[in-house]
Protein backbone atom coordinates (compact mmCIF):
# COMPACT_ATOMS: atom_id res chain seq x y z
CA UNK A 1 0.00 0.00 0.00
CA UNK A 2 1.07 3.75 -0.80
CA UNK A 3 1.34 6.24 1.73
CA UNK A 4 0.64 9.50 0.32
CA UNK A 5 3.84 11.73 2.36
CA UNK A 6 2.62 15.12 0.54
CA UNK A 7 -0.08 17.07 1.58
CA UNK A 8 -2.10 20.27 -0.15
CA UNK A 9 -3.21 23.61 0.24
CA UNK A 10 -7.04 23.24 1.30
CA UNK A 11 -9.55 25.83 0.58
CA UNK A 12 -12.58 26.10 3.46
CA UNK A 13 -16.00 26.99 2.05
CA UNK A 14 -18.96 27.55 4.93
CA UNK A 15 -22.79 27.59 3.82
CA UNK A 16 -25.49 29.21 5.64
CA UNK A 17 -28.73 27.68 5.15
CA UNK A 18 -30.41 29.95 2.29
CA UNK A 19 -34.01 28.01 3.07
CA UNK A 20 -34.09 25.67 0.27
CA UNK A 21 -30.51 24.48 0.34
CA UNK A 22 -29.86 23.77 4.34
CA UNK A 23 -25.57 23.39 3.59
CA UNK A 24 -24.04 22.85 6.90
CA UNK A 25 -23.43 24.63 9.84
CA UNK A 26 -21.00 23.58 10.70
CA UNK A 27 -18.44 21.55 8.32
CA UNK A 28 -16.87 23.47 5.25
CA UNK A 29 -16.80 22.49 2.03
CA UNK A 30 -12.54 21.33 1.05
CA UNK A 31 -11.42 21.94 -2.36
CA UNK A 32 -7.75 20.41 -2.37
CA UNK A 33 -6.78 21.86 -5.60
CA UNK A 34 -4.28 19.89 -7.69
CA UNK A 35 -3.96 17.04 -5.29
CA UNK A 36 -3.83 14.00 -7.61
CA UNK A 37 -1.13 13.33 -9.94
CA UNK A 38 -1.57 12.22 -13.11
CA UNK A 39 -1.02 8.48 -12.14
CA UNK A 40 -4.35 8.88 -9.75
CA UNK A 41 -6.39 10.59 -12.48
CA UNK A 42 -7.53 7.33 -13.78
CA UNK A 43 -10.90 5.89 -12.75
CA UNK A 44 -9.87 3.08 -11.17
CA UNK A 45 -6.52 4.30 -9.45
CA UNK A 46 -8.61 7.30 -8.04
CA UNK A 47 -11.12 4.18 -6.46
CA UNK A 48 -8.33 2.44 -5.24
CA UNK A 49 -6.76 5.91 -3.22
CA UNK A 50 -9.96 6.09 -1.90
CA UNK A 51 -10.80 2.87 -1.12
CA UNK A 52 -7.59 2.50 0.66
CA UNK A 53 -8.96 5.66 2.91
CA UNK A 54 -12.23 4.02 3.83
CA UNK A 55 -14.28 6.20 0.86
CA UNK A 56 -16.66 3.58 -0.74
CA UNK A 57 -19.25 2.73 -3.40
CA UNK A 58 -17.16 4.91 -5.99
CA UNK A 59 -18.77 5.91 -8.81
CA UNK A 60 -17.33 7.59 -12.04
CA UNK A 61 -19.84 10.36 -13.98
CA UNK A 62 -19.96 13.99 -14.05
CA UNK A 63 -21.74 16.61 -11.71
CA UNK A 64 -25.88 16.91 -11.43
CA UNK A 65 -26.61 20.14 -13.73
CA UNK A 66 -29.18 21.48 -10.77
CA UNK A 67 -29.12 22.27 -7.31
CA UNK A 68 -29.17 19.10 -5.10
CA UNK A 69 -27.85 17.71 -1.88
CA UNK A 70 -27.41 14.41 0.57
CA UNK A 71 -28.75 14.78 3.75
CA UNK A 72 -27.37 11.49 5.40
CA UNK A 73 -23.94 11.26 3.53
CA UNK A 74 -20.75 13.29 2.85
CA UNK A 75 -19.34 13.01 -0.82
CA UNK A 76 -15.87 13.62 -2.46
CA UNK A 77 -15.48 14.33 -5.79
CA UNK A 78 -12.14 13.72 -7.68
CA UNK A 79 -11.57 15.39 -10.41
CA UNK A 80 -10.07 12.87 -13.15
CA UNK A 81 -11.13 14.48 -16.38
CA UNK A 82 -12.04 17.89 -18.37
CA UNK A 83 -12.88 20.97 -16.02
CA UNK A 84 -16.74 22.35 -14.84
CA UNK A 85 -18.09 25.59 -12.90
CA UNK A 86 -19.25 23.95 -10.19
CA UNK A 87 -21.84 26.01 -7.64
CA UNK A 88 -21.67 24.89 -4.30
CA UNK A 89 -24.08 26.19 -1.29
CA UNK A 90 -27.56 26.87 -3.68
CA UNK A 91 -28.34 29.75 -6.03
CA UNK A 92 -26.29 31.97 -3.68
CA UNK A 93 -23.37 30.13 -2.88
CA UNK A 94 -20.02 30.08 -4.57
CA UNK A 95 -19.22 28.83 -7.74
CA UNK A 96 -15.69 27.21 -8.11
CA UNK A 97 -13.73 26.13 -11.21
CA UNK A 98 -12.85 23.36 -10.81
CA UNK A 99 -10.54 20.84 -13.17
CA UNK A 100 -8.64 17.77 -13.63
CA UNK A 101 -6.68 16.76 -10.29
CA UNK A 102 -8.69 18.86 -7.86
CA UNK A 103 -10.51 16.83 -5.09
CA UNK A 104 -13.81 17.97 -3.37
CA UNK A 105 -15.24 16.95 -0.10
CA UNK A 106 -18.58 17.98 0.46
CA UNK A 107 -20.30 17.98 3.98
CA UNK A 108 -24.12 15.99 4.02
CA UNK A 109 -26.50 19.32 3.62
CA UNK A 110 -24.30 21.23 1.20
CA UNK A 111 -25.97 22.11 -2.40
CA UNK A 112 -23.61 21.24 -5.58
CA UNK A 113 -24.24 21.79 -9.09
CA UNK A 114 -22.54 21.89 -12.34
CA UNK A 115 -23.02 25.19 -14.17
CA UNK A 116 -20.98 23.74 -17.11
CA UNK A 117 -18.35 22.02 -17.94
CA UNK A 118 -15.65 21.14 -20.81
CA UNK A 119 -13.24 18.40 -22.15
CA UNK A 120 -15.27 15.41 -21.06
CA UNK A 121 -15.88 16.56 -17.53
CA UNK A 122 -15.89 13.33 -15.07
CA UNK A 123 -15.25 13.03 -11.68
CA UNK A 124 -14.53 9.67 -9.55
CA UNK A 125 -17.41 10.45 -6.26
CA UNK A 126 -17.52 8.14 -3.25
CA UNK A 127 -18.86 8.03 0.64
CA UNK A 128 -17.22 7.46 3.55
CA UNK A 129 -18.05 3.76 4.74
CA UNK A 130 -21.23 3.18 5.90
CA UNK A 131 -22.61 6.21 4.25
CA UNK A 132 -23.25 4.57 0.53
CA UNK A 133 -26.77 4.68 0.40
CA UNK A 134 -27.02 8.35 -0.02
CA UNK A 135 -29.79 10.28 -0.69
CA UNK A 136 -30.82 12.66 -3.08
CA UNK A 137 -32.90 16.04 -2.20
CA UNK A 138 -33.27 19.10 -4.16
CA UNK A 139 -34.96 21.71 -1.72
CA UNK A 140 -38.35 20.07 -1.95
CA UNK A 141 -41.06 21.83 0.69
CA UNK A 142 -41.73 19.04 3.48
CA UNK A 143 -38.20 17.62 3.72
CA UNK A 144 -36.85 20.40 6.51
CA UNK A 145 -37.52 18.23 9.29
CA UNK A 146 -35.99 14.89 8.38
CA UNK A 147 -32.92 16.40 6.53
CA UNK A 148 -31.85 18.76 9.17
CA UNK A 149 -31.91 15.59 11.36
CA UNK A 150 -30.30 13.83 9.15
CA UNK A 151 -27.37 15.92 8.82
CA UNK A 152 -27.03 16.88 12.38
CA UNK A 153 -26.91 12.73 12.95
CA UNK A 154 -24.33 12.23 9.91
CA UNK A 155 -20.85 10.51 11.51
CA UNK A 156 -17.53 12.11 11.10
CA UNK A 157 -15.35 10.59 8.57
CA UNK A 158 -12.87 8.56 10.17
CA UNK A 159 -10.45 9.51 7.40
CA UNK A 160 -9.08 12.02 4.75
CA UNK A 161 -10.40 10.41 1.28
CA UNK A 162 -6.74 11.19 -0.03
CA UNK A 163 -4.13 11.53 3.62
CA UNK A 164 -6.12 8.75 5.18
CA UNK A 165 -6.51 9.05 9.31
CA UNK A 166 -3.97 12.17 9.56
CA UNK A 167 -5.12 14.66 6.46
CA UNK A 168 -6.75 17.59 6.53
CA UNK A 169 -10.04 16.93 6.54
CA UNK A 170 -9.51 14.87 10.03
CA UNK A 171 -8.09 18.66 11.69
CA UNK A 172 -10.72 20.57 9.92
CA UNK A 173 -14.30 18.39 10.46
CA UNK A 174 -14.86 18.15 14.55
CA UNK A 175 -18.04 18.97 16.11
Amino acid sequence: MEYRTQETEVQEYLFEDDGRIPNNPTLPLLIYPQALDSSERHSSRCKGLLAENGWGGAWVNGVFSYHHYHSNAHEVLCVVNGSASIAFGGPEGETVEVEAGDVVVIPAGVGHCNRGSEGAFSVVGADPRGQESYDLRTGEEGERPEVLENIRNVPLPKSDPLFGEKGPLTRRWSR
